[in-house]
């Protein structure tokens, strides 16, 4: 539901409260790629890796967690070992405070892989930075091409659910949502177009309370919270990573 006439300066003041209160955690260290094993007690279809490429903002470089082993792609990789039963080797392209801009014209021109799944992972900062629908829609439309030309097996995920961050106003989680609601809805019409998969994790709910939803930073996820949200995602993606088994 959009913002009524007087909810709105209270919405702006919050946003410039948050620019001088929340202290975002920084990049983890840690390696940004690996090799994810068949778990012992399973019997391999093959021993060649299936490679997983996630190219996008803070999500894709674990912040919120100590070491990014403990991040999203990483749990994406070990779940995804199990759903294709081969070897998954995964990299992450990622930038705290990334666009899908940023994604397009500076991310995936880095990417050196060649992917059997290259992941777009990108859109909490376009909402954040008031990004038009115009700018979104050219935005992620050429990403996903660019991101097609690298790899055939492409899959967009929503922003994530920075609509319920502890550390922001409630007005102002208000706003974010009404423009994530709206950004998820074009995101999903532009990957139908483009015959693409569209995993919607702004709305998935991973059963945690906010104080295990949250990192320490009350903006990014826990380190738990990355292992569901890794189990969600390749959950809604399972129909293609099937095929490409």
């Amino acid at each position: 539901m959009a913002l009524s006439w007087w909810e709105r300066p209270i919405a702006l003041t919050e946003a410039l409260v948050a620019q001088h209160t929340v202290q975002l955690a920084p990049e983890p260290d840690g390696e940004r790629r690996g090799l994810v094993p068949v778990p012992a007690d399973h019997a391999p279809s093959s021993n060649k890796p299936f490679t997983l490429v996630v190219v996008g903002d803070s999500l894709t470089v674990g912040c919120g967690v100590d070491n990014q082993r403990d991040g999203l792609v990483p749990d994406m990789a070990r779940t995804l070992t199990n759903v294709v039963n081969r070897p998954v080797r995964w990299a992450a392209y990622g930038k705290l405070g990334a666009t899908m801009r940023r994604v397009r014209f500076r991310l995936l021109p880095q990417v050196k892989e060649q992917p059997d799944l290259l992941v777009l992972c990108a859109g909490s900062n376009d909402v954040m930075a008031r990004r038009s629908a115009k700018e979104w829609r050219a935005d992620l439309t050429a990403a996903i091409d660019e991101a097609k030309a690298l790899c055939p097996h492409v899959v967009v995920l929503s922003s994530g659910q920075v609509y319920r961050s502890p550390a922001l106003g409630r007005t102002l989680r208000k706003a974010i949502l009404d423009m994530t609601d709206a950004q998820t809805a074009m995101s999903k019409a532009i990957c139908a177009d483009k015959q693409v998969r569209f995993v919607d994790m702004t709305h998935y709910d991973t059963g945690l309370t906010d104080a295990q939803f949250w990192a320490s930073d009350d903006f990014h996820p826990s380190k738990r919270c990355y292992r569901l949200l890794a189990d969600g995602v390749i959950e809604q993606a399972t129909p293609d990573l099937v095929a490409l088994q």
